[in-house]
């Protein structure tokens, strides 16, 4: 498994963005409801991140799946770390945790 092609490429994506979301779509025009509520609440947050549109690789869009053992997109991943997906992300805006999750990474949130 650690040899698949795909796995070095969102690795890679990963590894080059301190926040990196893979999503249906891009920032600018969401291809779904989910995705597009991450990209608002990382956007409101004000903080830099990276994309990949899933829609574009059958094998990106599964390959994502596979590398968080997590079934759905959008996939927020923060310093490495696998964050979750639209409603865990949703829910940690909410309650605070989100801001204090990437403050504490290190990733600069607006005021």
């Amino acid at each position: 498994m650690s040899d698949n092609p795909i796995f070095a490429e969102i690795k890679a994506k990963i590894d080059a963005n301190p926040v990196m979301l893979f999503m249906k779509g891009t920032p600018q025009f969401p291809q779904c409801g989910f995705s597009a509520a991450v990209v608002q609440i990382l956007d409101y947050l004000g903080v830099e991140y990276g994309s990949a549109n899933v829609l574009e690789s059958p094998e990106l869009r599964q390959g994502v799946k596979d590398y968080s053992d997590w079934p759905t997109i959008p996939q927020l991943y923060v310093k490495g770390e696998f964050v979750g997906g639209c409603d865990i992300v949703r829910e940690m805006f909410e309650n605070g945790e989100l801001r204090a999750f990437l403050e504490e990474k290190g990733v600069p949130v607006a005021a």
